[in-house]
C-alpha cells in the first residue's frame, strides 16, 4: 500500500495480487465502506450486507499490463459471492473511472466538492466542530457494479437501486508518482479569509516534494 496515493490501509476483507515471474506487480483489493450509510443507500437496508467496497487498485510503475484485465479476474471470482461493489475514482487524483468504464460498471454520479472536517492521519467521521481545520473533499466518481451470477438477484438489485445511471464521465486522466501520497488542501475557517494550508503532492518520505 506504499505506492497508493491516500497512504493510508483501508479495511480489506479480499485481496488480490498479479504475480510475473514471481514478482508481486500489482494489487487489488476490496473490503467494507468505512461509511456504513453507503452499504444502505446503495439498494437499501435489504441488500447492505452485500455491499463491498474496490478500495485499492495500485501497480509497479514499471508494469504496463492492462489493469482492467486484472480487475476483470477478480470479479469473476467475486460472482460467487454475490457481492454489490462499489468503487470511486477522485478528481483529485487526476482520475475519471475508465477502468470501471471498461468493465461495465454502472456510473451513479459524482460527489460534490466541499469541505470535510480535517482529521490528520484520520478519518473526517472522527472530526469536531471546534477546530477550526477543514480539508477540501474532492469530486469523487462513484462506479457500482453487481458481481453476481444469480439473475434473479441481479434483477432485485437493478430495482433497488437508488441511485440513477448516467453516462461516463469523459475527460483525460492525469497521472501521479507512485509513492507520492496526496496531501488534502487544507482551509482555516476561523477568520474571514480561508488560509491554505497544504495544496501537493509529497513524498512517502516526510518533507519531500
Amino acid at each position: 500500500m506504499d505506492k497508493h496515493y491516500s497512504g493510508r490501509k483501508p479495511n480489506i476483507t479480499k485481496a488480490y495480487g498479479w504475480i510475473v515471474d514471481e514478482e508481486l506487480q500489482a494489487v487489488v483489493t476490496y473490503g467494507k465502506p468505512a461509511n456504513y450509510a453507503l452499504c444502505d443507500g446503495v439498494c437499501g437496508k435489504a441488500y447492505s450486507g452485500s455491499v463491498y467496497e474496490l478500495n485499492r487498485l495500485c501497480r509497479n510503475e514499471e508494469f504496463h499490463e492492462p489493469m482492467s484485465q486484472f480487475v476483470a479476474s477478480t470479479l469473476r471470482r467475486l460472482s460467487t459471492n454475490n457481492w454489490i461493489i462499489v468503487s470511486y475514482a477522485d478528481e483529485g487524483a487526476g482520475h475519471q473511472g475508465y477502468i470501471y468504464q471498461a468493465l461495465n460498471f454502472m456510473y451513479t454520479g459524482g460527489s460534490k466538492e466541499r469541505l470535510q472536517f480535517h482529521v490528520p492521519g484520520g478519518h473526517s467521521r472522527h472530526g469536531t466542530v471546534t477546530s477550526p481545520l477543514r480539508e477540501v473533499r474532492t469530486v469523487k466518481h462513484r462506479y457500482i457494479y453487481f458481481a453476481t451470477k444469480d439473475r434473479r438477484l441481479k434483477r432485485e438489485w437493478t430495482e433497488s437501486l437508488n441511485y440513477p445511471v448516467m453516462p461516463y464521465p469523459k475527460r483525460s486522466n492525469t497521472n501521479y508518482e507512485l509513492g507520492s501520497i496526496l496531501r488534502p488542501t487544507v482551509v482555516d475557517i476561523s477568520g474571514v479569509e480561508r488560509i491554505v494550508v497544504q495544496n501537493s503532492f509529497f513524498d512517502s518520505e516526510e518533507g519531500n516534494k
